[in-house]
């Protein structure tokens, strides 16, 4: 049997369930819309060259 006690919902009051959806915001766009930014991405680009270079550099030193 359950008690009154154990349940917050009465049942005229609202619930969160029954209010309307609200729509997402432009400003959460996510980790993948950051990663795609032309900066970020010639930042890597420039960080992923120096790190091939150096491993080239250790592989096969003139």
């Amino acid at each position: 049997m359950i008690s009154a006690r154990c349940c917050n919902h009465r049942p005229g009051s609202n619930s969160p369930i029954e209010g309307p959806p609200v729509p997402p915001s432009d400003e959460a766009r996510g980790c993948l819309f950051a990663l795609s930014q032309p900066p970020l991405m010639l930042f890597l680009a420039f960080i992923g060259t120096l790190l091939f270079v150096t491993a080239v550099h250790d592989l096969y030193r003139w």
